[in-house]
C-alpha cells in the first residue's frame, strides 16, 4: 500500500513559522468559546421545558392588548371633573398659552364597584368589576418609539430583552408544539422586531409574529392566515419530514457537540424542531371558521369596524388556553393630535366588543383567574387642545388596566392631578409596571438576571416596586 507525507497530501510541508500560526488561531477559538459557553448554558439544557416560579403564580399566562400611538386617559378611563372645570382656561407654567379641554363624553360609574368610566366603553363596563385601573402611570419620554421600546424592554436606550422574552426565560412553556410567546399584528414602526425580541437572551425565547388576515373573503370566513398555513411542507409526507429533520439535527447536534460555545446552533436546532411541530397544531388554532355563529358575534367578527381586533382577541382566546404563555394584540391608530371626537370613537368602538368577548369568554371558561389581561398605550395624550380637536403626547401620567391573573377586580389605584396632566398618587414607572406583571405570574423581578458581557441583567435594571396594593 502506497503511503503519503502530509507535503504529498496538502501539496505543502508547513513550516514552523505557519504551525505557530496555525495553533495561535486555535486559542482564539478557544477563547471564543469560553465566552459563549455561558449563552450555550441555557440551550444544552432545553431553554423551553417549563421551570419553577420564584413566587407562588397567580397567573398561568399573559395577554397584553397594546394600543400603540397613546390613547387619551383623560376620555377613557381618568375620570376628571375638575378638567370640565377649566375647559377654555389657558395653563400657567405647563406649555404657556395651551387652552384646557374637557373631555367630549360623559363619565358615570359603572358595575357594583361604581368605577368611573367613559360612555366611549359600553360593552367593556359590563366587566367593570373584573377590571383594575392603574391611572398613577408615567413613563420617561414623550416621543412614540423610544416610549413603545421601554415599555416593552424596560429601555429606550438599549437593545434588551422583550418582556414577552423575560417571562419564557423565567418560565419556559407548557406546549411544545407551540411557541411560548405570539404577537399578533405587531406595530411595524415604533421599535419594530425589537418589541418582542429576545435581545442578549438565548434566540428560542422570543416571540413569534404572525400578522392576521386583514379583510377579504379569507377575513369573513376566518381561515387562518396563509403565512402560518404554508408551514405545511406539500412535498413530504410528515413521516418523510421527521426523517429528513432528524438527519439534520443528527448532524447539527454532532457540531453542536463538537463546539459546546456554538449557541446559534442550538438556537437552529431548537428552531427546527419547533417549525415541525407547529404544522399540527398552531394552523387549527388561528382557523375561526369553525367556531360557531354565536362565538363569533360576540367578538364583533364580521361586523366591520370590529372584525379585526375581534379576530385577534378570539385566536388569543384561543393560543392562551393551547398553552401559550405570553401572547400580545396589537392595535395601531390612537395617535389623535387632531380629529379627536371623530377619530377616538372609531378606535374605542372597534376594541369595546372584541375585549368585553375575551373577559367574558375567560371568566366563563374558569381561565380568567389565572389569566393576566393587560391594556394600554406607551404613554398618555395632554389635557389641553392641540389643532384645535387634538391631544398631545403626555408621559407625566396616564392609565392603563389589569384585570384577571390575581388583581384587584372593581379597583382603582393611583391617580393623577385635577386636571390629568401629572402624575401624582400612586404613581408606578414602567419599572415598577413590570415588576408587578412579573410577581403577578410568579417571577421575583430581583431574582430573575441573566448574566451577559460579565454583568447581570433584568428587566427592571436597577428599580422597580410591585404595587402591592393592587393584588387580590
Amino acid at each position: 500500500m502506497t503511503m503519503f507525507n502530509d507535503s504529498e497530501r496538502f501539496g505543502f510541508a508547513p513550516s514552523r513559522r505557519d504551525t505557530l500560526k496555525l495553533l495561535s488561531c486555535g486559542f482564539g477559538m478557544l477563547a471564543l468559546r469560553g465566552l459563549c459557553a455561558a449563552d450555550a448554558q441555557d440551550l444544552v439544557s432545553d431553554p423551553l421545558a417549563p421551570k419553577k416560579p420564584h413566587l407562588l403564580a397567580r397567573a398561568k399566562r399573559v395577554i397584553f392588548l397594546c394600543m400603540n400611538g397613546a390613547p387619551s386617559h383623560v376620555d377613557t378611563f381618568d375620570y376628571k371633573p375638575a378638567l370640565a372645570e377649566h375647559d377654555g382656561q389657558t395653563l400657567s407654567g405647563y406649555r404657556q398659552g395651551a387652552k384646557l379641554m374637557a373631555s367630549p363624553w360623559k363619565f358615570s360609574q359603572k358595575g357594583k364597584s361604581g368605577l368611573w368610566m367613559s360612555e366611549l366603553f359600553p360593552e367593556l363596563a359590563k366587566h367593570a368589576d373584573e377590571l383594575c385601573l392603574l391611572r398613577g402611570m408615567h413613563t420617561a419620554v414623550p416621543a412614540h418609539a423610544q416610549a413603545t421600546i421601554q415599555q416593552h424592554t424596560g429601555s429606550f436606550q438599549f437593545v434588551r430583552p422583550s418582556l414577552g422574552a423575560w417571562t419564557m426565560y423565567g418560565l419556559g412553556t407548557t406546549n411544545r408544539n407551540l411557541p411560548g410567546f405570539v404577537t399578533l399584528n405587531p406595530p411595524s414602526g415604533n421599535g419594530g422586531a425589537q418589541n418582542y425580541g429576545s435581545g442578549f437572551l438565548p434566540a428560542p425565547y422570543q416571540g413569534m409574529r404572525v400578522a392576521l388576515a386583514r379583510g377579504g373573503a379569507a377575513n369573513r370566513r376566518g381561515a387562518a392566515p396563509e403565512s402560518v398555513a404554508n408551514i405545511k411542507n406539500t412535498r413530504l409526507t410528515t413521516e418523510e419530514q421527521r426523517a429528513q429533520l432528524d438527519l439534520l439535527q443528527k448532524l447539527n447536534k454532532e457540531h453542536a457537540r463538537r463546539d459546546s460555545g456554538d449557541a446559534q446552533v442550538e438556537g437552529v436546532i431548537e428552531s427546527y424542531e419547533l417549525a415541525f411541530r407547529m404544522q399540527a397544531e398552531l394552523p387549527g388554532l388561528l382557523d375561526l371558521s369553525k367556531e360557531k355563529k354565536a362565538t363569533l358575534d360576540a367578538y364583533g367578527i364580521g361586523g366591520g369596524e370590529t372584525d379585526a381586533f375581534g379576530r385577534q382577541c378570539l385566536t388569543a382566546r384561543h393560543l392562551a388556553a393551547a398553552g401559550v404563555r405570553f401572547i400580545e394584540v396589537g392595535m395601531g391608530g390612537w395617535d389623535h393630535h387632531r380629529n379627536l371626537r371623530e377619530e377616538l370613537p372609531q378606535r374605542c368602538q372597534a376594541i369595546d366588543k372584541p375585549i368585553a368577548a375575551l373577559l367574558a369568554d375567560l371568566k366563563q371558561s374558569g381561565m380568567l383567574d389565572e389569566t393576566l389581561v393587560i391594556w394600554g398605550g406607551e404613554f398618555g395624550r395632554t389635557p389641553y387642545a392641540q389643532n384645535g380637536d387634538g391631544r398631545d403626547h403626555n408621559n407625566r401620567g396616564f392609565t392603563t388596566w389589569m384585570a384577571g391573573g390575581g388583581v384587584k377586580g372593581g379597583f382603582s389605584y393611583g391617580a393623577t392631578d385635577e386636571n390629568g396632566i401629572e402624575a401624582v398618587e400612586g404613581r408606578m414607572s414602567i419599572n415598577d409596571w413590570h415588576a408587578t406583571i412579573l410577581h403577578l405570574v410568579g417571577l421575583d423581578h430581583e431574582r430573575l438576571t441573566y448574566n451577559y458581557a460579565g454583568r447581570d441583567f433584568r428587566l427592571t435594571d436597577v428599580s422597580g416596586t410591585v404595587a402591592t396594593d393592587i393584588l387580590s
